[in-house]
């Protein structure tokens, strides 16, 4: 008899979710839930405006998503719940929230309502770039030896930078919450009622080693005296490993889903990473980049190495065996979409009317009809702050070259090759530390949708580049999760590798590098990388004084 599996893709804007048959890996149905609060980027829901940076969520809307997706994959797939063995759960991170000691968001009680802080940070929450930096002189000058694990720098979008912030703004909140947790463990809690913290989110994000654990004490309390202890209080240090099973859902869900409540529920994993077994990644060598509104670049490693600018390297943190890399651009659909957004003319969206395409496949054929350095134009990919390998969301965006002759296309193709200039400067950064990059994979919607992206990344970083035969990868992947929790008995399957191997996906298109293009673009990353060094580095400081300047008007 058939049996099936749920995955559960947690985003920035939406949730989506997907039920497999755990067997022929078929996509038997989706739902997507769309966030009713969104990201809340300039003021709450009650009005109470928000600062520079911010980047908030509201936790209702993971819990609305959760039951109705799940509830309509059953109703679209007409399976017999009996028959789903289990749930896998993948979340955007760092994206933490404060809650009581049962899981209660503290933005659910009145007396929290109107605090920012009491609401969910989410992964592109960056004012906490202050204490980020605090933070990274204080484990320098203590040298403390977990720092090159993380490339030598803690990003402002990680969890501690983010519970100083609390800490620091808003004392109350911190006094008031019993535990600080991502939300994706939070939402494996809702399920299954344990809290259930996974190594995925604490080794990559929560400064976690699988032999040191936590850092000291002392550490903590030199970030603030409030903090000595946190990991006791508001933390955990019940690490669960990737692979395992949390338990099984509540009576609660299983009512309101139409689950049936033996469905085993997996360990939670970060967004990113759940997509390395969907396609079909099992050892070295091979680089994942999950290109979306940011890109995160996972690879394996049998060696425990610090590269500078990665993001965390974690002993079984993506998959058992292996030491999981991951680095990452804050700014990649974010840039295309803000372009459109805000420096179009009104002709180009007539345009594209009257050819009945969207605007982004207008600007698209009108920007792969350029030759590769035609336009004059370099950018830099820092519209989000910069998270590899820079680590410092105080920096900002920049294009060169422009002319009155300039045209919206150029500069369009520009901000795209200045993402895979991006990337090179990650892959490069990896195999200067003795981390091999042989092959790339692409998932995620830019790598389904836009040929020309894809062969710019591959001029760019000279390698041939495979796409991921599922267009929701993560999704994929954390039903893959799902099935790995499940007794090995109902599903056949004794490992999450085995799982992987069978049910991970490729499409057949592989993008191979263009000689004579990725010629010219060495030339152009070689003055990327000047511009990279010169404002990113110690060359100019001019975008942290104008950012400074700005927020005296905040």
């Amino acid at each position: 008899m058939a049996k099936y599996a749920i995955g559960l893709d947690y985003g920035s804007l939406s949730v989506r979710t997907l039920l497999i048959d755990i067997h022929t890996g078929e996509e038997l149905a989706t739902s997507i839930y769309d966030y009713d609060h969104q990201v809340m980027e300039t003021e709450l829901p009650c009005g109470v405006k928000l600062g520079e940076s911010w980047a908030l969520q509201h936790p209702q809307d993971y819990l609305n998503g959760l039951y109705a997706t799940i509830r309509e994959v059953i109703t679209i797939s007409q399976v017999n719940p009996k028959d789903i063995v289990g749930i896998g759960v993948d979340f955007t991170s760092c994206t933490i929230l404060p809650t009581k000691a049962d899981g209660t968001p503290l933005c659910f009680l009145p007396e929290f309502a109107q605090n920012p802080h009491a609401y969910v940070k989410l992964w592109k929450h960056h004012a906490a770039q202050p204490y980020a930096d605090q933070l990274n002189q204080t484990a320098e000058k203590m040298e403390e030896p977990w720092l090159p694990l993380y490339g030598g720098k803690i990003s402002s979008e990680w969890m501690i930078p983010k519970i100083m912030q609390i800490v620091k703004e808003a004392p109350e909140v911190y006094d008031a919450c019993d535990r600080i947790l991502e939300a994706g463990d939070w939402i494996v809690w809702q399920l299954t009622g344990v809290e259930a913290r996974s190594a995925c989110n604490a080794g990559y994000k929560g400064l976690y080693h699988h032999t040191n654990g936590y850092p000291s004490h002392d550490f903590f309390k030199s970030l603030d005296p409030k903090m000595e202890f946190v990991v006791e209080e508001k933390l955990s240090t019940d690490i669960h490993p990737l692979g395992g099973c949390a338990g099984t859902i509540t009576s609660e869900v299983a009512e309101k889903t139409g689950l049936s409540p033996d469905t085993a529920v997996a360990i939670g994993i970060i967004d990113a990473h759940a997509s390395v077994p969907a396609c079909k990644i099992d050892g070295p060598g091979t680089m994942l980049m999950i290109m979306g509104t940011s890109t995160c670049h996972m690879l394996l490693s049998e060696k425990e190495m610090g590269v500078p600018g990665t993001c965390g390297i974690v002993k079984d943190g993506i998959l058992p065996g292996y030491f999981g890399y991951e680095a990452g651009q804050s700014c990649v659909g974010d840039h295309f979409s803000w372009f459109v957004k805000n420096c179009l003319p009104a002709s180009y969206y007539e345009q594209a009317n009257k050819q009945g395409i969207n605007i982004h496949q207008f600007l698209r054929s009108k920007a792969e009809k350029l030759r590769v350095g035609e336009s004059g134009l370099i950018a830099l990919d820092w519209w989000n702050g910069v998270r590899s390998v820079l680590m410092d969301f105080d920096l900002s965006g920049l294009i060169v070259g422009m002319t009155l002759l300039t045209k919206p296309e150029e500069i369009y193709r520009a901000l795209i090759e200045a993402t895979a200039y991006g990337t090179r400067q990650i892959i490069e950064a990896f195999e200067s530390a003795g981390v091999p990059v042989n092959h790339l994979i692409a998932a995620g919607g830019i790598a389904e949708k836009d040929p020309m992206t894809m062969q710019i990344y591959a001029d760019v970083c000279k390698r041939p580049i495979h796409i991921s035969g599922s267009p929701q990868s993560g999704a994929l992947g954390s039903a893959i999760f799902g099935i790995a929790a499940a007794d090995p008995k109902r599903t056949g399957y004794d490992n999450v590798h085995q799982i992987a191997h069978k049910l991970g996906k490729l499409k057949d298109v592989v993008y191979q590098p263009i000689l004579k293009n990725s010629t010219i673009y060495d030339s152009l990353f070689a003055e990327y990388q000047q511009l990279h060094d010169y404002f990113g580095k110690d060359g100019n400081q001019v975008m942290k004084r104008l950012k400074k300047i700005k927020m005296q008007y905040k």
